[in-house]
């Protein structure tokens, strides 16, 4: 099956990103030929499984949802936007997907600037909702709402990644002609390559990834890839037994990592922050005032080759966002690796929570999520997570295992989307 993934950003880094680059390599690994359509300037950093990469020329400006630094365009607030500012980026890319040969399948991603993308080529569509349009920038915003179900109307599918996201379009862009075609199909996880580890092969795997780094000299940094000298740093940080806390995602205020730092400080534990944002220099300083800096290491972002070898040398995995949440890749990704994650109990967090508590020990299920912003429930947990006897602590790695392979497998995930476009009466599958 030809299919074609449209992805207005790039493949490293944030959720979607994620997504995008992990569906098109289990598609591809399923037998069908995948083309992404997205503006990564270097494709080959990734693997995608043979899947091929078209960068469509979308001008001087990029239409994004929170600001970022892109290389060689403009980013900028899609609320900002000029209407014909919009239609040219729309224009843009689905003229790009025009050229490409007819794909059987089309999935748009966002449900701005997807479904106008999708709708413009004229060809079937799914559009797969992320989250961070429907908060970021229609919330609130009339005039995108109603361009939003305007095109969303034309969608064979739309898929979402938890009941809450199906909330949030009822909420957001309002009910309309597409209501009946949504469908909840979570995002995945790449269990064969994510898996749990002992900690001295883990150890020896994740500084040697650290090592293949290419250069990022402080004078010259580039915040979208691993700091310099992760290897020695992580090496010393880690060389004894002591627990280990990790967070990966976003450094911006929404994500709840200051909420973190401050319940690290509590404790007696280390915590590894991985990630990039425009927090990371207030993050930093507060870990310096609260008297744990020595505990805590920054590392720039981090890609999988490092995470599948990091997330099996951490006690816990932790998501502390304050602010609604799609899913929580990351928590369902660390739970695959056998490292328990607690999460904040919200949203689509709230959903892995449910996941995770199905299948521990009824004793420890209190200690999948804890209470979004209260710093003390989030010490409390993570203290409690931390003492755990190795014995007991060994049975929820295996238990977050388990609801990882059951419930969030790429592969059952892939199959899951074709087979809901099927449904949705796609007339090219």
């Amino acid at each position: 099956m030809r299919i074609v993934i449209w992805h207005g950003y790039l493949l490293g880094g944030t959720g979607s990103n994620v997504y995008t680059r992990s569906l098109a390599r289990a598609w591809q690994r399923l037998g069908h030929e995948v083309t992404v359509v997205c503006q990564e300037p270097r494709p080959e950093l990734f693997d995608l499984g043979g899947a091929t990469v078209v960068r469509p020329d979308i001008g001087d400006v990029l239409p994004v949802f929170v600001l970022d630094r892109y290389e060689g365009v403009e980013a900028r607030l899609l609320p900002d936007l000029t209407v014909e500012q919009r239609e040219d980026f729309v224009a843009r890319n689905a003229a790009a997907i025009r050229e490409l040969p007819r794909p059987d399948v089309l999935l748009t991603n966002h449900v701005l600037l997807g479904a106008p993308v999708g709708a413009a080529t004229g060809l079937p569509f799914a559009v797969k909702a992320h989250g961070s349009e429907l908060e970021f920038a229609m919330r609130g915003n009339a005039d995108l709402c109603a361009w939003a179900r305007e095109s969303l109307a034309s969608a064979r599918l739309v898929v979402a990644g938890s009941e809450h996201i199906r909330t949030v379009l009822d909420e957001v862009p309002g009910p309309g002609a597409y209501s009946d075609r949504v469908r909840v199909t979570p995002p995945g996880v790449d269990v064969d390559a994510l898996v749990p580890a002992e900690r001295e092969p883990a150890l020896t795997a994740l500084l040697e990834q650290c090592r293949q780094d290419p250069p990022n000299p402080p004078d010259h940094h580039d915040e979208r890839r691993p700091d310099a000298g992760n290897a020695e740093r992580l090496g010393e940080l880690l060389a004894t037994a002591e627990p280990t806390v990790v967070y990966v995602g976003k450094l911006s205020e929404e994500k709840g990592v200051a909420l973190l730092l401050r319940a690290v400080s509590r404790l007696k534990a280390r915590a590894v922050i991985v990630g990039f944002g425009p927090a990371r220099a207030q993050l930093v300083a507060l870990a310096e005032e609260l008297g744990c800096s020595d505990r805590v290491l920054f590392t720039g972002p981090l890609e999988h080759r490092h995470l599948a070898h990091l997330w099996p040398l951490a006690r816990v995995s932790v998501v502390p966002s304050i602010f609604p949440e799609a899913f929580g890749m990351v928590a369902a990704e660390a739970a695959s690796c056998g490292c328990p994650p607690l999460v904040a109990r919200h949203s689509g967090l709230a959903e892995i929570a449910e996941g995770l508590a199905a299948e521990y020990p009824p004793a420890c299920r209190h200690l999948a999520a804890f209470d979004t912003g209260d710093v003390d429930d989030l010490t409390g947990k993570l203290g409690e997570l931390l003492d755990l006897p190795r014995s007991r602590w060994l049975e929820l790695s295996a238990a977050a295992r388990q609801a990882a392979e059951a419930r969030w497998s790429w592969q059952r995930v892939a199959g899951e989307i074709l087979a809901a476009m099927s449904d949705a009466g796609n007339d090219s599958v």
